[in-house]
């Protein structure tokens, strides 16, 4: 028997749905049910009786609702839009809404409040629409990024719409024709990166640029003209970004636009044109080649753009430009030689082989050639690649792969964010989330799905790094290089001018002294030959670094302290991956140059093939120190095995946050599964070590409370740890059992003393960790041991605010596994104790300031101390614990994890995913300070590697953008700390 229309989906997207499979079917069941209850109740009639039978279209929609709890909520909140789908098939279903949001503007009586809310709900069912039609295969990748894209469109030009046709009422513009109210208002909103190139991802941002055109008719003062496009563009930002109890419209981003630290949200046409020919940057001209009006007056921002076509498109470059397109082109680094790459935790758009080599490919090539072919400056990436394969760029074999590539890049991207409308291109870590992605694309396991995306990976890396070794070379040869004898090659000098050394002279002498042998590393003949081999393309690496003789004498004190040299110099000439890291921790971050000047060693494990392929977690961590111990005996020696084995894994970790194999998140879970599995081996040694001479306590047992970052698992590279030592014992017991006897409490004080100068002295092998104990009862005045019973009185009846705060953070890391049990339930007792809410929030606001007047941040990249930054989030975090203002569930110790977690009631949802978005910026941008410099952030100082590695990181083009960026996220974090904490008040 035939399917019908309804029963195989032909009625709702014009063909039969794709097969979907839930992952866990009991749990799709009851997503379905939520649906159907919510249908029912709706007297949605058609959608109840369609759920309620066992038609394929039903057997997909139950599959969507359980792999997408988004797109369930979505239903359940609206039924009647998946109802509407039995009377207007997908597409004209789709068609209906742009048109009705689009016409919001013109509703009689509109309001500011009321276009919200008109755009909130048609924004909702398309978005959700639009992802169903993908999964149901009626819309290919390319088709949903060009329907989010006009979805977009739509939602800025209402916005624009209103906004003007508000103005125009209240007298402030003249709009020439109130029916088409954006042409000649001379508001300019150009579309940016993926919106502008009609590429937009599904929970994506939008880029916007907004100019103003002064001369334009609607504007009847043109000295005022741009304070009222500002104070049109923020209400702009505020209709479509602010999260109310219909969601939000698009989250907008304005930070592409001119020197955005000092210039208004809304520009001035001349300002940008005489900007842009003055002062604009190659990554500005690259960012301007997906610039596409797309609201407001549309030819205004046409002739802008065609206006600005002669510096966008160059027809001839000079030389300081093409050296810019070329360090452009090495802020993304194509890995080869490092193994199979992780699926688990890795980003789709700016890991290895992500989507950002394609684009950034593809621009590149169009910034050095658009302006001689035309044909090559299009917005959009697909159709370039055919450009460039046209134009005998690369191959059409490359083209077609590449383009396939792209898609199921796009696709994996969507998925990720259509499980919950986040925006986000990680891939989870746990196996069932994996299942939840793999199941969305229409695979049949996670493992399926896993193979697919490392070849695809692989693929996209291979082609990107052949792209660039077989792109048109626009530097002439790398000339003379001769250092024999004792004087100075004269054609040598220049080529290292050339290359960008500033001592080229220096240099040389330096280079001469490898040749010398002067180092154990080159005393043989063969590595001497080896590393004469190899200069060239280490000068030529160093020179990229922009501090070139910086780098390379980091590399010569790395040499000076290598026990030998040709296995290295062999790796570095056959392995490229390897010398372009070498070079990039020599170019951008001196601290781990300076770990691996003092431990060669640690270098080793960069030899690993799979070390950017396997997560660093705590199984992995603990697996390869139980086989690093095996066999040490002797007390010493296993605490020198700690010491090597903890600074060889820091290192490692390091280097995956440094290559983008992991997140800064990921790399602080990493550093504090080090620090637990390390201090817990050193506490077990020292138990060992100590009873021999001392014995033990009855029923005696020990255990150690994280606290701090350790607790919250943000350890950095370089942090210190922040612990309390708890015991307890038999009641009876009086003395240990040992040749020297001790009473329990100098028993336990002796041997937490034992701890701290096993993991805090230093030795040949340098120090385990730097510990802190100032978080104990009655802190550095009480005991270095304390009780469990103690510690528990003490916290219910003495401790300051300040303690409970801290104790949020605080987990049972190490020690006896049944004390750790009891520490962990005590601990949550204390946090659960009824409290004067207010006194928490004044106090907490009190605490603050005073640490304000007292350590006032250094400047805006102190994240910690800034006003708005690390320490506000952690106090607005530790004050939701501690008044009830977290949903129910288990507590989290990590601060992301908490502001994660705050409640309606004690935050809105769009506060809440602010304070979130901010702790994630400052956790990278502070991991990566940590790993890469010895002190802070100082922009002037820094290697520009360096620079280079955070606006990678962040993906931003320009360090003033993201100082911006950073400026502007501390001020809305001060703005929720005084709003929140200012709830005390009430």
């Amino acid at each position: 028997m035939a399917r019908s229309a309804v029963d195989d989906g032909s009625a709702w997207f014009g063909k039969p749905v794709a097969a979907l499979k839930p992952v866990d079917a009991d749990a799709a069941r009851d997503a379905l049910e939520i649906v159907s209850d919510a249908a029912a109740e709706a007297g949605c009639k058609r959608l109840s009786k369609l759920l309620a039978g066992e038609a394929p279209l039903k057997r997909f929609l139950e599959a969507v609702f359980e792999l997408s709890p988004f797109l369930r909520d979505c239903a359940r909140r609206n039924p009647h839009a998946l109802e509407a789908l039995f009377d207007e098939v997908a597409d004209a279903r789709l068609e209906t809404l742009i048109h009705e949001i689009e016409r919001s503007a013109f509703a009689e009586g509109q309001s500011e409040s009321g276009i919200m809310k008109a755009l909130r709900a048609h924004k909702t069912e398309a978005h959700a629409l639009i992802a169903l039609c993908r999964l149901a295969d009626e819309a290919d990748a390319e088709k949903t990024t060009r329907r989010l894209s006009t979805l977009a469109d739509s939602c800025v030009r209402a916005a624009v719409d209103y906004l003007l046709l508000d103005a125009h009422r209240a007298g402030k513009l003249h709009l020439p024709d109130p029916e088409k109210p954006a042409s000649g208002s001379g508001w300019i909103v150009l579309g940016m990166g993926k919106l502008g190139a009609n590429e937009l991802n599904f929970s994506s941002d939008i880029d916007l640029i907004v100019l103003v055109d002064t001369e334009a008719p609607a504007i009847t003062e043109p000295y005022e003209a741009v304070d009222l496009f500002v104070r049109l563009t923020r209400r702009l930002i505020r209709i479509l970004q602010e999260r109310t109890e219909n969601g939000y419209v698009f989250r907008t981003d304005l930070r592409l636009r001119p020197d955005p630290g000092s210039t208004p949200l809304a520009i001035p046409v001349n300002a940008a044109l005489h900007y842009y020919e003055s002062r604009g940057q190659n990554w500005e001209r690259a960012a301007m080649i997906k610039a596409r009006p797309v609201a407001g007056d549309i030819s205004a921002g046409t002739a802008f753009l065609k206006e600005l076509q002669p510096y966008v498109w160059r027809k001839y470059l000079d030389y300081a430009a093409i050296a810019d397109v070329h360090s452009i082109k090495r802020q993304i680094h194509a890995h080869k030689g490092h193994g199979e790459i992780a699926v688990k935790g890795h980003n789709v758009k700016l890991g290895r082989g992500g989507i950002r080599e394609i684009e950034f490919f593809v621009q590149t090539q169009q910034l050095i050639a658009g302006g001689r072919f035309p044909e090559l400056r299009g917005r959009q990436t697909v159709a370039m690649l055919g450009q460039l394969a046209a134009h005998g760029w690369i191959g059409e074999e490359v083209r077609e792969a590449l383009t396939r590539q792209y898609w199921f890049l796009r696709d994996v991207e969507h998925a990720l964010q259509m499980i919950a409308d986040e925006q986000t291109h990680t891939l989870p870590e746990e196996d069932e989330e994996i299942e939840q992605v793999a199941h969305l694309l229409g695979f049949e396991n996670a493992e399926a799905f896993s193979v697919a995306f490392r070849e695809t990976l692989r693929l996209v890396e291979k082609h990107y790094a052949a792209l660039f070794e077989t792109a048109p070379q626009l530097s002439r040869g790398i000339g003379n290089l001769v250092f024999t004898g004792d004087v100075d090659d004269p054609g040598t000098l220049q080529t290292l001018s050339e290359l960008g050394f500033e001592r080229p002279s220096d240099m040389c002498r330096v280079i001469r002294g490898w040749h010398y042998g002067r180092y154990k590393a080159t005393q043989s003949a063969e590595a001497r030959e080896r590393l004469t081999e190899l200069t060239p393309a280490l000068l030529e690496a160093f020179g990229a670094t922009r501090r070139a003789d910086e780098a390379l004498l980091r590399f010569d004190a790395f040499l000076a302290g290598l026990p030998a040299g040709i296995q290295l110099f062999s790796l570095l000439q056959s392995n490229p991956a390897l010398l372009d890291l070498l070079v990039r921790i020599m170019g951008a971050a001196p601290r781990l140059a300076a770990i691996i000047t003092r431990r060669p060693h640690v270098f080793d494990g960069l030899l690993d093939p799979a070390l950017l392929s396997e997560l660093p977690d705590r199984d992995y961590l603990a697996e390869r120190l139980d086989s690093f111990l095996a066999g040490a005996q002797i007390y010493e020696e296993i605490l020198d095995r700690l010491r090597i084995f903890a600074a060889e894994q820091k290192f490692l970790i390091g280097i995956r946050l440094l290559t983008g194999a992991i997140d800064a998140a990921r790399a602080g879970r990493a550093f504090s599964d080090l620090a637990d599995l390390t201090v817990g081996s050193a506490l077990d040694a020292v138990i060992a070590n100590f009873t021999l001479r001392h014995g033990r306590i009855e029923q005696g047992r020990v255990a150690i409370l994280g606290m701090g970052k350790l607790g919250s698992r943000e350890l950095t590279a370089g942090s210190d740890i922040d612990l309390i030592l708890l015991y307890d014992h038999a009641p009876e017991a009086d003395f240990s059992d040992g040749e020297k006897q001790l009473a329990p409490s100098e028993y336990y004080a002796r041997l937490t003393q034992r701890l701290i100068a096993a993991v805090s002295a230093p030795t040949a092998e340098g120090v385990l960790y730097e510990l802190d104990l100032r978080l104990r009862p009655s802190g550095n005045k009480g005991p270095v041991a304390t009780e469990i019973g103690a510690f528990s009185r003490y916290q219910r009846n003495e401790a300051w605010t300040w303690e409970h705060m801290a104790l949020t953070r605080a987990r049972a890391v190490a020690g006896d596994e049944g004390l750790r049990v009891r520490a962990e339930a005590e601990v949550e007792e204390i946090i659960a104790l009824p409290r004067d809410r207010a006194k928490i929030f004044t106090d907490a606001a009190e605490m603050r300031a005073l640490l304000e007047e007292e350590k006032p941040a250094r400047d805006l990249w102190d994240l910690k101390l800034l006003p708005g930054g690390l320490i506000d989030l952690e106090f607005i975090a530790q004050v939701a614990v501690l008044t009830g203002g977290c949903a129910a569930g288990e507590r989290p110790t990590g601060t992301v994890d908490v502001l994660n977690t705050l409640s309606d009631a004690f935050c809105p949802p769009q506060t809440r995913g602010e304070l979130a978005d901010a702790h994630r910026l400052y956790t990278m941008l502070t991991q990566i300070t940590r790993l890469c410099l010895e002190g802070g952030f100082d922009p002037d100082e820094a290697p520009p590697g360096f620079a280079d590695l955070l606006l990678r990181q962040t993906d931003l083009p320009e360090l003033k953008v993201l100082e911006a960026h950073v400026e502007e996220t501390a001020g809305r974090v001060r703005r929720h700390f005084e709003t929140l904490l200012g709830q005390g008040k009430k």
